[in-house]
């Protein structure tokens, strides 16, 4: 089972033992999920997209975090979400009560989720009218791609603990599931990867990161 970890902003994290990694920053999970993937991802791409259902691909679906904190936001503005998470390797249920993320979000929304948590592994459920979530139970390489996402969360572990995610060859094939005018958002910034998305024809943009990291990256397919 993985390790659960307290972060500075009292929120909680699990520490993976095979990779070596926290699945969130130790500054801050919540914190961080907020400003990366919810204030830079979704509400931007909300803002570009109105009167559409979004669909939204994470790349490491990890403790579910990301979606909740993004689908609490979007039952709360009326936004109507098509999640699809990518997790080779799911959480148990018992790993993912003992997050305590049910302090965060609408308690309708934590009900649902963690009792259909297992149900939507390979399995489109909806949650809510209009509202669905799938964990697709493999490697972001194996998924075929479809370019009609408006939005990707880039969360894999980091390039010291992963590199093989951060390869070009990984990033263009997630790159191309996004539509014309689709984001690409992530925790993390390199050279390499400005390079990258720049390459396949994204507008890159860096941004103050989380805290306890100085830039993150957003990027915009033209």
């Amino acid at each position: 089972m993985n390790k659960i970890i307290l972060t500075e902003d009292g929120s909680k994290t699990l520490f993976n033992d095979t990779i070596g990694e926290h699945y969130h920053s130790t500054r801050g999970a919540l914190q961080e999920s907020k400003h990366v993937f919810l204030q830079a991802g979704l509400v931007h791409t909300a803002s570009m997209f109105p009167a559409e259902e979004l669909s939204v691909l994470e790349v490491g679906f990890g403790t579910g975090l990301n979606f909740l904190v993004s689908m609490d936001y979007a039952l709360e503005h009326q936004l109507s979400l098509r999640y699809t998470g990518v997790e080779a390797f799911p959480i148990t249920d018992e790993e993912l009560r003992s997050t305590d993320y049910q302090e965060y979000v609408k308690p309708e929304l934590w009900a649902e989720f963690s009792s259909q948590y297992s149900s939507c592994i390979d399995q489109r459920q909806e949650l809510f009218p209009g509202q669905s979530l799938e964990i697709l139970k493999t490697g972001i390489a194996e998924v075929p791609s479809v370019p009609n996402y408006h939005l990707v969360y880039y969360d894999a572990f980091s390039l010291q603990y992963q590199p093989e995610m951060w390869s070009n060859e990984v990033i263009e094939h997630t790159a191309s599931f996004l539509r014309p005018g689709g984001v690409f958002v992530t925790y993390a910034i390199t050279g390499n990867l400005k390079r990258a998305l720049t390459s396949f024809g994204f507008k890159v943009e860096k941004l103050v990161g989380a805290p306890g990291k100085r830039q993150m990256l957003r990027a915009t397919r033209l």
